[in-house]
């Protein structure tokens, strides 16, 4: 009961800082998120929210994104959704003759300038198709974590030939949702291009049913799964445009008939005689170049990436990797890249520790960091990103060194043949321990990661100590006084950008457009 209340009070002290009741259009959340949709943006108090002990930081995209943490976001949005609700109905109807105390075109106003800097900056074509893309695969990170951890459960008794009996039913739980993970990638996907979500479900599972078996396309039988997510995603988006254009030209009284069927038939045989064939060509493509990359130049190619994420988690492009992930999962059970990526969050964690020793009178900081580290070591990255490195500008670079040896560390040992994977997207950090797996035994992985972990820890600490700050930035944030928050932002010269969603790495979490987005945190 504690805890309910503590979640109910922390949805209350939220609810007026954003506007109220009647400012609130949507409510959803990711990994780490309380994602809101808002009539104006201008009415929400920021400092007062990131202020509040239970909000790790705030993100401006296409939705407000208020960080609570994984397992809090959880619980305090159902509670906000109850608050949002009450305050609808507890609101009086306006009496004739009432003026409001602000008009709609003030109201207007006073946003206008925030909502056009804002988007203006994250609403080009491209970052918003990643957004969708984005929006498609988050809401599936639960289960795969859920099935990821079953899954590395089962292979553990396997090999220790423990419960012979109970093995089996752990090997269907953990499998039965990626067997199927087409279909809800289907439904999403037209739920997210506006279409009817059912039909692109139902289009989806032709890619998964058995007697595609019967079936010769381009000279070849069909394989059940063929093209996977991405034959999913591309068959739930042609029946969107099939389903549109046909509320454009069939008739209303025909409608309920007509347009699902068309739709269905349409995309299915297009789906059928060439999307399942080209979308597994190019699945195909994409776990070969994976497994090359990393046979071949996995030291320099880890190095790359784990230097490249967090920026790339800052201008959402990273969003781009979360149906490669999940094909990559597919195919070969689990993901290669985001242990590699993973190290991202280890150089941060390591130039935060750096900065807590070369800032020893600025309390403020300092404080934050102690707050954020736990958080940090778990994946969840945003607070240090937000309330540490960003703001000071250097130590992000020098955390973004941090997270380029620990990823190239991972990616040598690839390049040796001892393969790191992720079975699901989403955590980082100690969290992916329980979703490692790899091709020379659990113990071999393990170590692997971990290493890696300390590697970035390590560089990103020494980058940071050493090259972090220059004279003039050490001496205005090394002082007794406790400078407020706002103050730190504005003086760093460098500004997040939003997040669109989790994956893998930031999460959750997961910066960047979402930075599903995202999963988890970086």
């Amino acid at each position: 009961m504690a805890t309910e209340d503590k979640n109910r009070a922390t949805a209350a002290a939220i609810l007026p800082l954003v506007g109220g009741a009647a400012n609130v259009a949507s409510i959803a959340h990711c990994m780490t998120r309380l994602r809101l949709g808002l009539h104006d943006r201008s009415l929400v108090d920021d400092e007062a929210l990131k202020a509040l002990p239970a909000v790790m930081g705030v993100v401006e995209d296409d939705t407000y994104q208020i960080v609570l943490g994984p397992g809090t976001v959880a619980r305090v949005t159902p509670e906000f959704e109850r608050l949002v609700e009450e305050g609808r109905e507890a609101a009086p109807a306006p009496t004739p003759g009432d003026a409001p105390a602000v008009s709609a075109e003030e109201l207007a106003a006073q946003g206008a300038a925030i909502r056009a800097e804002r988007k203006a900056k994250n609403a080009t074509p491209f970052k918003l198709f990643l957004r969708k893309i984005a929006n498609i695969f988050v809401p599936l990170i639960p289960a795969l974590i859920g099935c990821g951890i079953i899954a590395g459960l089962n292979g553990l008794l396997v090999n220790l030939q423990w419960l012979p009996a109970v093995t089996p039913a752990l090997a269907a739980m953990a499998s039965g949702f990626m067997a199927l993970i087409a279909v809800f990638v289907g439904y999403n996907t037209a739920k997210e291009f506006g279409g009817t979500p059912i039909l692109g479900g139902a289009v989806a599972a032709i890619i998964v049913f058995p007697g595609v078996a019967n079936i010769d396309a381009f000279g070849q039988t069909l394989s059940p799964g063929q093209g996977g997510v991405l034959g999913a995603l591309g068959a739930a988006v042609l029946a969107v445009y099939v389903e549109k254009w046909c509320r454009r030209w069939v008739p209303e009284a025909l409608d309920v008939l007509v347009t699902p069927t068309l739709t269905v038939l349409i995309s299915g045989l297009v789906t059928i005689f060439g999307l399942m064939y080209v979308a597994g060509e190019v699945s195909s493509a994409i776990g070969t170049f994976a497994d090359w990359l990393l046979s071949n130049g996995g030291a320099g190619a880890g190095f790359v990436l784990g230097g490249l994420f967090l920026p790339l988690v800052m201008l959402g492009l990273h969003q781009a990797l979360i149906p490669i992930h999940t094909t990559l999962i597919e195919q070969q059970g689990y993901t290669v890249l985001l242990p590699i990526l993973a190290m991202a969050g280890a150089g941060q964690v390591g130039a935060a520790m750096a900065v807590y020793f070369r800032l020893p009178r600025n309390e403020s900081i300092r404080r934050t960091i102690k707050s954020a580290l736990p958080a940090g070591l778990l994946g969840v990255g945003e607070p240090l990103i937000y309330g540490v490195s960003l703001p000071l500008g250097r130590p992000f670079i020098t955390a973004c060194v941090g997270g380029a040896f620990g990823g190239g560390f991972v990616g040598l040992f690839n390049q040796l043949g001892d393969t790191v994977g992720s079975t699901a997207i989403g955590p980082s950090g100690w969290a992916l321990f329980p979703l490692l797996d790899g091709n020379h035994g659990l113990g071999s992985t393990i170590a692997i990661y971990a290493g890696g972990l300390l590697v970035g820890y390590v560089a990103g600490f020494v980058a940071t100590y050493f090259f972090g700050f220059g004279k003039d930035l050490l001496a205005e944030f090394n002082v007794s006084q406790e400078p407020a928050a706002s103050t730190v932002a504005a003086t760093g010269g460098t500004h997040p950008a939003p997040d669109a969603g989790p994956t893998g790495g930031t999460g959750g979490t997961d910066p960047g457009t979402d930075p599903a987005k995202a999963p988890a945190g970086v």
